[in-house]
Formats: C-alpha cells, sequence, structure tokens
C-alpha cells in the first residue's frame, strides 16, 4: 500500500462512499471499522499500515466477471462478495437477458443457493434486480445442491439460472455462478455454465459508475419454486438406477455432506434407489458455513475425509461416499484388498469405473441413450487434463470420445454427450437432468457398481485391475503449487516458456505444445502440455478457481497379466515421483 497521502485519501473517500450507500450492515460496519482504524488513531503503526493494505486490496480494481461467474472472499469492496456487487452484477446480467429477449418474449430465470454466509442473502438482491427489471424470477425454496439449479433451468425451461455457492471454497468465501438456456442458448449448451462470448458481454453490462440507488428493486418479484422440484429430481435419478438387471442394493454406506447441502438429497436419492444402510457422518451431516470438522471443505484435500473413514472402520462398511459443500462433486473411498486399509479413489479412477459401468450398462440396453440406441449416439468426453483412459475404454465399446478444456462448461457442451467427467470430481452420468456435474447422480451410480460387484464377490480394485489388464495401467498424479500473489502464476508460466522442459523421468519430450495457442481444434487456454517418448504426459496450468499453479502427471505401464499388475505400479509410481522432480526443478521450486 501506498503512503502517499493522496492516494490514501482517494481510497478513504471511496470507502466512506461505499460504505454510506452499502445496503449491508454488515459490510458497511466492516468498512467504518477500518476507516476508524485509518483515521481515528485508534490502532498501533502496525494496525494502521494492515487496515491501509486491506483497503487498497479491496478497491483496487473489481472482480473479474469470467466464465465461472464470481468467487472471492466475503467483504466489503469491489473486490469482495457483497450485496453490492451482487447487485451490479445482477443489474449486468439482466441487461444482457432483456436485450437478448428483445420484444420478442419476456426472459425468465431461476436462482438457487447454497448454505454459505450470505448465499441467502445475495440470492434474494439478485431476485429483486430481476424481478424489477420485468424478468420472470423463480427462487428454490431453500438451500439446495448445484445440481438442482442446474435442473431446473431445464425443467422449468428457464433462459437463465444464477446459483450462489463458492463449491468447496473456504468459508470465508462465496460465488456466484450463471447458466443460460431457455430461448437464450440452443443445442448442447442449453442448461450449462456460460463461455465465451456470453461471459464478456455480460461483463461488459456490469457498471460500477452507476449510482446504486439508480438500480431498480423489486423485493416481492419472485416466485418461490414448489418443493415438488425437489421430488421430481430425486425421482428422475431414482429412475435412472431402476433397471432390470441390477437388483443387487447390500451395501452399507457412509456418507458426508462435509457440512453441505447435499446431505438431505443424496440420502433421498440412495433411498429411492433401495439402499437402505446410508449412515451420515454426525460432526458433518447438517450445513455449517463454517465448515469447522475441515481446514478445507473439499474432498480432495489432506484430512477432509478422516471422519467418514473413521466411522467406516467402526461400521465395517463398505463404502464411503462425500460430497462437496454444494454437491457437484463426488468422492469415493473403499478398503483396498491389497493393503486391507481404507483410501479414497482418485478422479481419474473414479472417471474410468463410471465410464465402464455405463459402457455396460448401454451394452445391455439399460441406459438412456440420446436417439436411436446405437454405439454412434454416444459420445464420452473428459477434460484434456484427465486421463486418457476413457478415450481407451470408449474406443473398445465402440464410442466416440472428445477431449475439452478443464472445466464441466466446456464437457457439458459436449454434441450427444451421455457421459462426462473431469479429474477434479467432477462427473455427469446423466446430461439429459443436468448439464453439469452431479456429484448426486455420480454417487447413486457409484453405489449400484460397488453393490453389484460386491454381489460377485468383487470389488471397485478388481475393476481397477481388470481396466490395466485391457488397456495399460494409468497412474496419474498432481501437484499443486498455491501462492499469495498471483504475479508469480505468470512468473511460473513465463519461465517454462522461456527455457522448456527437455524430458520427463529421463524420457525426451517428443510433443510440447502450447494450449495459449489452441491445440486439437480447442479455444486457447493457458496452459502447458508435453508429451514424452515414452508416453508420459505432463499438463501445466493455472488454476480457473484458485490461486494456484497445477501440474497434472499420468504415465502409462503396460501390464501383460495379473501377476504383473504389482511391478506395473511399482514402476509407474517411481516414474511419477521422477517426472514430479523434473516438474518442481522446471519451476524452480
Amino acid at each position: 500500500m501506498t503512503s502517499n497521502p493522496v492516494e490514501l485519501d482517494a481510497l478513504t473517500a471511496a470507502a466512506r462512499a461505499w460504505a454510506d450507500s452499502d445496503p449491508d450492515p454488515d459490510t458497511a460496519r466492516e468498512l467504518r471499522s477500518l476507516l476508524r482504524t485509518l483515521e481515528g488513531g485508534e490502532g498501533t503503526e502496525d494496525e494502521v499500515a494492515a487496515a491501509a493494505l486491506d483497503l487498497a486490496d479491496r478497491f483496487a480494481g473489481t472482480l473479474e466477471f469470467g466464465t465461472a461467474g464470481l468467487r472471492a472472499a466475503l467483504g466489503a469492496g469491489p473486490r469482495r462478495m457483497n450485496r453490492v456487487v451482487v447487485r451490479r452484477t445482477a443489474a449486468g446480467i439482466a441487461s444482457f437477458l432483456q436485450e437478448t429477449a428483445g420484444d420478442n418474449w419476456t426472459p425468465s430465470a431461476v436462482i438457487g443457493y447454497d448454505a454459505r454466509h450470505k448465499s441467502k442473502d445475495f440470492a434474494l438482491e439478485t431476485a429483486a434486480v430481476f424481478g424489477a427489471a420485468g424478468i420472470e424470477t423463480f427462487l428454490l425454496p431453500c438451500t439446495l445442491p448445484t445440481p438442482l439449479l442446474a435442473y431446473a433451468v431445464r425443467a422449468l425451461d428457464t433462459d437463465a439460472g444464477v446459483m450462489v455457492t463458492a463449491s468447496h471454497n473456504p468459508a470465508l468465501d462465496n460465488g456466484y455462478k450463471v447458466y443460460l438456456g431457455g430461448r437464450t442458448v440452443k443445442g448442447p449448451g442449453r442448461g450449462a455454465q456460460i463461455v465465451t462470448p456470453y461471459d464478456a458481454e455480460i461483463a461488459a453490462r456490469i457498471d460500477y459508475s452507476t449510482p446504486l440507488g439508480s438500480i431498480d428493486l423489486a423485493p416481492d418479484g419472485y416466485t418461490e419454486v414448489s418443493e415438488s422440484l425437489i421430488a421430481d429430481y430425486i425421482g428422475a435419478v431414482d429412475r435412472l438406477m431402476h433397471a432390470e438387471g441390477y437388483p443387487e442394493r447390500d451395501l452399507d454406506i457412509v456418507l458426508t455432506p462435509m457440512h453441505g447441502v447435499g446431505g438431505e438429497t443424496m440420502t433421498a436419492v440412495l433411498r429411492g434407489a433401495g439402499f437402505t444402510k446410508v449412515k451420515l457422518v454426525p460432526e458433518q451431516a447438517l450445513p455449517d458455513p463454517d465448515f469447522p470438522t475441515v481446514a478445507f471443505p473439499n474432498p480432495e484435500e489432506p484430512g477432509a475425509l478422516d471422519l467418514a473413514l473413521k466411522l467406516a472402520k467402526e461400521r465395517n462398511a463398505d463404502l464411503v461416499l462425500a460430497n462437496d459443500p454444494d454437491a457437484d462433486r463426488a468422492a469415493v473411498a473403499a478398503k483396498d484388498p491389497a493393503t486391507d486399509e481404507w483410501r479414497m479413489l482418485r478422479g481419474d479412477e473414479v472417471g474410468a469405473l463410471l465410464g465402464r459401468h455405463i459402457a455396460r450398462r448401454i451394452a445391455a440396453g439399460r441406459w438412456k441413450v440420446r436417439g436411436e440406441k446405437t454405439r454412434s449416439n454416444v459420445v464420452f468426453a473428459n477434460s484434456i487434463v484427465s486421463s486418457r483412459l476413457l478415450a481407451r475404454i470408449a474406443e473398445s465399446a465402440g464410442f466416440a470420445h472428445q477431449e475439452t478444456l478443464t472445466g464441466f462448461k466446456w464437457i457439458s457442451r459436449v454434441p450427444k454427450l451421455t457421459y462426462g467427467y473431469e479429474e477434479a470430481l467432477g462427473y455427469c452420468v446423466a446430461p439429459g437432468l443436468v448439464r453439469d456435474k452431479d456429484g448426486i447422480s455420480a454417487g447413486v451410480l457409484l453405489a449400484e457398481l460397488a453393490a453389484s460387484l460386491k454381489a460377485a464377490g468383487r470389488t471397485l480394485f478388481d475393476e481397477l485391475d481388470d481396466l490395466a489388464l485391457e488397456h495399460g495401467l494409468h497412474q496419474s498424479d498432481q501437484l499443486s503449487v498455491r501462492v499469495d500473489n498471483l504475479a508469480l502464476l505468470t512468473e511460473m508460466m513465463d519461465r517454462l516458456r522461456a527455457n522448456p522442459p527437455a524430458s520427463f523421468a529421463g524420457s525426451p519430450v517428443e510433443t510440447a505444445v502450447d494450449l495459449a495457442e489452441g491445440a486439437d481444434g480447442l479455444p486457447p487456454t493457458d496452459g502447458l502440455r508435453y508429451i514424452t517418448r515414452d508416453g508420459t504426459r505432463v499438463i501445466i496450468r493455472p488454476s480457473g478457481t484458485e490461486p494456484k499453479l497445477k501440474c497434472y502427471l499420468e504415465v502409462i505401464e503396460p501390464v501383460g497379466s495379473a501377476d504383473d499388475l504389482p511391478a506395473a505400479r511399482s514402476k509407474a509410481r517411481e516414474s511419477l515421483d521422477a517426472v514430479l522432480a523434473d516438474v518442481r526443478a522446471a519451476l524452480g521450486l
């Protein structure tokens, strides 16, 4: 922060003006407390300096509205999530919808929210803006998972959807996902999250210079959606599972919604599908915006599943299912017979298992396929950073396969999509219902697979072994580098572009692609992809939702027989460790 008194005066004036017009007394109070520290002589020299830095960060520009909508820490100021930012953003979305509709129709939108701090406030703020703008506005009846909002966009055939959630981010964050459907988007993108150019068109209409009071509000200008919509979603998901030939339901399941909003819906779906032995982790069963038992409410984070695994061991359960707080992701853990230890399966392992299970159901005529039930109407898809194993599963079944950029906003737009996934625990098993990742429908399908395997005396790990024997052992790993300064991400990417690695784990790089220039018909994105002579793949990219550089690694080991599997796994692990070391060196870590 500057010591320039002119700049500081401008900041304090901006903060005072914000506090005076802020409709939320909590964030207004927050700013006034900072101003008292700066101007009232109440703090030490260090506290005054910290307050100045805090204020500078809050007012250093505005939140960027992108393809994920908005996501940031809660608080006052244009670079935080608050009612002022939400009101202006909602006005921008309303303007986009009205201009798109013109005089041809009255645009419509549905709004959902999770149980995070301020989520309902932001949903009501959005509804008030939409209603005043002449948009037919629907509000979901209570805190619900993100997949319910995505389902509602298609079920109600609205032109837009807004979900107030920060998904698996820390407790102090919140966010704003935007979907388009109805008459605004046709084809496979109907009901999916926004992508370019819609994000830019909406962002161009978000005006921070307009006085806040000039944005009209209609606090009662919405219709509350009937709870029957929830029952419709639960019934639709359960009908996916009620297929002749898959009657096995003898499975003891431990379920954790990770202090989020998925527990009630997930339990209802499981019970509706015939799974009666479901035990919620009591400490994490109810929504709690502070997420008191986990450092990060993300099943991928170390320690996040500790309570669930502890309960599973106590019950001698068969399976652990976990959702993130808005239940758009699913994680699964089970006891590995090879080690007699519980472990969480990697996202790529689950993605392959679901792909094989769906392929078998399609082959048996027990899965709804778009149009005629022919292989040409089946398309599997995954993001470019996910394992290449799904492509091999699709090929062996005679299905088409497509790679997309990272994120379900891209996966969900694949024409004729039957199944799609990304390694970050996101799975779309029913694109006709939810054009997004859905941890609830994926979770119940995983339960079905585990139950049918148990009835045959097999496990999920036996299935993974079979996949390795058929297609080679695909083993993946990740390296995430969290930073406090986003400029460091640019520096690391620039370093790689200036000094590209020549090899990984002793295997020469044969293909190096700068994804920023576009590749394989995909839109440009900031990332680098390397493939070595032995098929090792390394992809490095900045995260789109967190201050992280993410590195995705995959090695493939041929497997001749079941007896070769232990040695192949050991060799793959050694190769991954060597690749990790080379990636660290290339990044200067």
